[in-house]
């Protein structure tokens, strides 16, 4: 048992090592695009353990939430301008069931054996390299101070590409009535008022 425990944070690096990389690899060689997506998901799954495990909580949160929740909005982007018809979709969800279920395991799999090394090793998941600064404080040090043009620069082209998906996805479409900002302010008194003598008794006539 004890054997055991001294190899445990070893043999979970290399597990996840080797997930990471054979899930990287399917991510170009799976032919369904839905598929690499999961592979893919797999992948960053497999590089956050592997950040637990060196003592970077706030990364391995970062690639959980950051590029996880990225991909599916890159995956909704392609969807949304390949015009897929979703009820074919719908309809084969039972055939994508199987790798998802294998991913699933897998994820599953792989957060119990960082729970259990990090439970093996407490200290080693707390050492930080920057000599008892947290990771968020340091990061935070380096990136608003020395990259801070670069952090703004990758923000902007982020707005960029989301700017170009929304044109891209954009279809207009007929008879349906639409706000037209310019003409309501360049509107006139005398183009938008009617003055009308009205004789008594008679009313306004078409």
């Amino acid at each position: 048992m004890e054997n055991f425990v001294e190899i445990l944070p070893g043999l979970t690096f290399y597990t996840l090592s080797a997930v990471a990389v054979a899930a990287a690899f399917m991510v170009i060689a799976a032919r369904n695009p839905v598929h690499s997506v999961m592979y893919l998901i797999l992948t960053f799954f497999s590089a956050a353990g592997l950040f637990v495990l060196m003592g970077a909580e706030f990364l391995a949160l970062l690639l959980i939430m950051v590029y996880v929740g990225a991909v599916a909005v890159l995956f909704l982007f392609v969807v949304m301008m390949l015009d897929v018809d979703f009820v074919e979709m719908k309809q084969g969800f039972l055939q994508y069931l199987p790798i998802g279920g294998v991913v699933a395991c897998i994820l599953l799999a792989e957060m119990i054996m960082v729970g259990a090394a990090s439970l093996v090793n407490p200290g080693e998941s707390v050492k930080y390299a920057t000599g008892g600064t947290s990771n968020i404080e340091a990061i935070g040090n380096v990136l608003y101070t020395q990259y801070a043009f670069f952090f703004e620069a990758v923000g902007l082209i982020l707005l960029l590409a989301m700017v170009g998906a929304i044109v891209l996805t954009l279809r207009k479409r007929g008879g349906v009535k639409k706000q037209n900002v310019s003409a309501q302010i360049a509107r006139t008194r005398e183009g938008g008022v009617e003055l009308v003598d009205v004789k008594p008794g008679e009313g306004i006539g078409s």
